[in-house]
């Protein structure tokens, strides 16, 4: 299910946001807020948190420092927040579904459980896209889908993390063309171009960001939206060429469990105006600008883990 942000959310004036965080500042914060990214540096997450992290520092009044903790897919640094930070509103963590729906139904040692967060809110999502090199021999989508049949394993496709959006919609697609394909996991977004512009995989399932930032070196096969994405305009979606997939990737950010209530509000809320203020840098880029807090994370949480549940379990 859609949270859109809305225009009455974002009609909330920066004076009042900042007021409502103001009257809270005596007591927290008093001291820099670190802000984990569980991903290289590069990738979507690191980009918005790069736009957010001055404007979070104008609204809360400390240093808001952005770190990288790389590796399994998020899960390594999800586990050491999970276990480690203290419940204070002073270390908060990026968090993707359905990286954090999938891992832990997937490996029972992921680490980390998703109950176990105060997430804050979702404020973007994005599509995926199955996205080639430019000098490709895959000129279209079945192009890539009649090789497949007839070369079992063979097109090797990059992606974010393993049973992450990414993961999880190829595995959709391998479903639905009756192909089997094999995935290659990274660290992040961040590697993946490299990987693209060097031929070491044949494609990568990942974002429409990248499609967009990597421009005429690579060519969009399909995107996995119900409509075409403004910033990739020529690129066809998987329902216009037979394929029922419409997915991608919620990101927001988490505070451990136990973290005060007022605190939790405090951030959703300097989260919420950052959002508004950065929505012009992030749309062209292939984003959808997102606020998703309150019951409604835990709906959107029950409604995807329902969706995801039949590719997890035939994914065994």
């Amino acid at each position: 299910m859609k949270c859109r942000l809305s225009t009455l959310a974002v009609a909330v004036s920066a004076c009042t946001l900042l007021g409502a965080v103001g009257a809270v500042q005596a007591d927290y914060p008093e001291r820099a807020i670190t802000y984990i990214i569980p991903f290289n540096p590069g990738g979507e997450s690191d980009v918005t948190a790069r736009f957010q992290e001055p404007i979070l520092e104008e609204l809360l009044g400390v240093s808001v420092n952005v770190t990288h903790r790389p590796g399994g897919g998020g899960a390594v640094a999800w586990s050491e927040f999970q276990n480690n930070a203290e419940p204070d509103g002073y270390e908060i963590i990026g968090v993707n579904i359905p990286h954090i729906i999938g891992q832990p139904i997937q490996r029972s040692d992921a680490g980390f459980e998703t109950d176990n967060w105060e997430i804050i809110t979702f404020f973007h999502s994005t599509p995926n896209a199955l996205i080639v090199p430019a000098n490709s021999p895959f000129e279209t989508l079945d192009d890539l889908v009649e090789y497949a049949r007839e070369n079992p394993q063979a097109v090797t496709l990059g992606g974010s993390g393993t049973y992450s959006a990414n993961h999880l919609d190829m595995l959709r697609f391998e479903q639905e063309a009756d192909i089997d394909l094999t995935y290659i996991p990274f660290t992040g977004t961040g590697p993946l171009p490299a990987a693209l512009e060097g031929n070491h995989v044949a494609g990568v399932f990942n974002y429409t960001m990248l499609g967009v930032q990597m421009d005429d070196r690579v060519r969009v096969l399909a995107v996995a939206s119900e409509e075409r994405v403004s910033a990739l305009p020529d690129a066809p979606t998987f329902s216009e060429l037979g394929y029922d997939i419409v997915g991608g990737a919620y990101r927001g950010v988490a505070a451990p469990a136990g973290t005060p209530p007022e605190i939790v509000e405090t951030l959703a809320e300097a989260f919420a105006e950052a959002n508004r203020r950065i929505t012009e840098q992030q749309e062209p880029l292939g984003f959808v600008m997102e606020y998703i807090t309150g019951e409604q994370i835990d709906e959107v949480i029950s409604s995807l883990s329902e969706a995801y549940g039949p590719i997890l379990e035939a994914a065994d």
